[in-house]
């Protein structure tokens, strides 16, 4: 048994305080972290409990949302505007988990989400993302469910949030406080890729905290769709995934928003392949050309080649649904 500190924080401020010592972890909802906890993958010499603090609005404001860091996706799912607004968001959300862990986990949880890589969560394999430098065991393993974009010779997990293939679309952006003041991360720039150094997930200094999530509510986004593929039809995390976001207005495409889930190591969003459909009437061509920009790149492994040809599938599918919603 491993002791811990742990500290409620009765604010922001005293949250960063506490935050601000070495090894501390974050708690809100706890379905991520508390899990790995259990497992022993993840063990912090301190927790310090942020689920109490003000930070579950949702409002609207310049033109968009803003999603306060402790909403829970239940209530981020099935808020009005965020339905009317982006409703792709609400259907990420509700595609995820189960009911009652949807009750529980929150948007800035759900963010720092980390890996399922079944290796990852095995202590007794070899990981690079859990132990630096101690190897990749999934590299010769079974990899059905890893990643094949964004990959590298130490790491090829798959990014498993629904959520946040849904952020990249809609193009968010993520407000966080630290040591240094607050600053706005654009949602491309948060997650990282594994590189040299699996380790590092996240673009956030040490300390800091999520305080909100923006999203702009402009024309693709209101008729955008979500869409998971997945071995069964509920608490199954997706093989592939796709964030769709198109305005079409007199026959053309006018702007889009394409991010895919399941298939990278993070949540997989390729400026070319939007733009590509700019433009462009929307069809099943047009579709089909986007799809293959954004699988661009991607490296294979026996058990995980069919993500290929099932994502540029989803990805029209998801394409076609957006355009139909217009």
């Amino acid at each position: 048994m491993r002791l811990i500190q742990f500290q409620r924080a009765s604010g922001i401020d005293d949250a960063l305080r506490a935050g601000s010592a070495p090894d501390t972890a974050f708690l809100a909802g706890g379905t991520s972290l508390v899990d790995l906890m259990k497992l022993e993958v993840l063990h912090p010499a301190r927790v310090v409990d942020v689920g109490r603090l003000a930070l579950t609005r949702i409002d609207s404001e310049g033109g968009g949302l803003r999603i306060g860091a402790l909403a829970t996706n239940t209530d981020v799912a099935q808020n009005g505007e965020v339905k009317k607004k982006l409703p792709a968001l609400s259907e990420a959300l509700l595609s995820g988990a189960s009911p009652q862990l949807r009750n529980a986990a929150t948007v800035g949880g759900n963010l720092l989400q980390r890996t399922r890589c079944a290796y990852y969560r095995d202590l007794a394999t070899a990981c690079n993302k859990r132990d630096p430098g101690a190897g990749c065991d999934a590299l010769q393993g079974w990899t059905r469910m890893h990643a094949i974009l964004g990959t590298s010779d130490r790491c090829i997990a798959a990014h498993p949030s629904d959520m946040c293939v849904a952020l990249a679309a809609l193009d968010a952006t993520v407000r966080v406080r630290g040591a240094a003041g607050e600053r706005d991360i654009p949602f491309a720039e948060l997650h990282l890729l594994p590189g040299e150094h699996p380790e590092r997930e996240f673009a956030l200094a040490p300390g800091e905290l999520i305080l909100s999530v923006f999203v702009p509510a402009t024309p693709q986004a209101a008729r955008s769709r979500y869409l998971k593929v997945r071995d069964r039809a509920s608490y199954a995390f997706a093989l592939a995934s796709c964030a769709a976001a198109l305005h079409v207005e007199g026959g053309r495409i006018r702007a889009a928003g394409l991010a895919l889930g399941g298939v990278g190591t993070k949540p997989w969003r390729v400026p070319e392949a939007e733009a590509a459909l700019v433009g462009q009437a929307p069809s099943a061509e047009a579709f089909g050309r986007a799809a293959e920009i954004a699988l661009r790149g991607a490296r294979t492994r026996p058990d995980n080649a069919f993500k290929v040809e099932l994502a540029r599938r989803t990805a029209v599918r998801a394409l076609r649904r957006a355009a139909e919603a217009t």
